[in-house]
């Protein structure tokens, strides 16, 4: 990796941290040594990318990369536009719905709408989406080209839970599946006592940019009504691309 991806890379780490970390616990998640990582925190601190608290010494996201996500955003509102679509679906199943996008060479969550009720999926901004291992990943998966397809499955495939699907062949017979049926069902491969739907968020070529999600605690969740919750991600995902690509014509 180059320099400048080891740079990113640790940026990327310390955006994906709920809190304060001192320089130690950088560099052994960067998987940097001390001094290689207190030379890229100098150099993105001094442009913004992150900051150093003046008493615990600890750093924390810098203001630049707001600033770069509100200019992006200006120019490709893709979260605002699929923002109202978003909240209706969360409105109308009452579960926690997540909009993700395909970027850095990954899919991530953009954008969350909570369920009302008290026992609910909570999904954090940021989170990556594994393609085999989510519902949003799969739907996305399953409606690239087939050439990107397999290029994905060649990758190792982490286990997260005791129902992560891991071999090649079996996610393929999910994509089938999903692009078949329009929408995907993954059923606790990320995490147990969870079930999702997701559909794809198609550009005009028929390539997805992104993922819409309704995520689900299974007590109150069985597959008819999965099945029934995947229609309406799907025509929401549906009307999320007929908007932004829409608007941008």
């Amino acid at each position: 990796m180059s320099t400048i991806g080891k740079a990113l890379s640790l940026l990327d780490t310390i955006s994906q941290l709920g809190k304060d970390i001192g320089l130690t616990d950088i560099a052994r998640l960067a998987a940097l040594d001390k001094a290689t990582a207190r030379r890229f925190l100098v150099e993105l601190e001094k442009h913004g990318f992150v900051e150093q608290d003046e008493e615990t010494r600890k750093y924390r996201l810098g203001a630049a990369p707001v600033r770069l996500a509100r200019i992006r955003q200006a120019r490709f509102p893709f979260v605002s536009v699929a923002a109202p679509f978003v909240k209706a679906l969360a409105d109308e199943v009452d579960e926690t719905v997540h909009l993700s996008e395909f970027t850095g060479g990954r899919l991530s969550t953009i954008h969350v709408e909570d369920s009302s009720q008290a026992h609910r999926v909570i999904v954090d901004l940021g989170t990556p989406l594994p393609f085999h291992a989510t519902a949003s990943g799969l739907a996305y998966l399953a409606f690239l080209p087939a050439e990107e397809i397999e290029r994905a499955l060649k990758r190792p495939m982490e286990r997260f839970s005791a129902e992560t699907v891991t071999e090649p062949d079996a996610v393929r017979l999910l994509l089938k599946e999903t692009a078949r049926r329009g929408f995907s069902i993954n059923q606790q491969g990320f995490e147990m006592g969870v079930i999702s739907a997701a559909a794809p968020v198609l550009a005009p070529s028929g390539k997805p940019v992104g993922a819409l999600a309704v995520a689900a605690p299974t007590p109150r969740a069985n597959r008819a009504r999965m099945l029934d919750i995947g229609q309406k991600t799907m025509a929401a995902a549906t009307s999320i691309a007929q908007k932004y690509y829409g608007a941008k014509a």
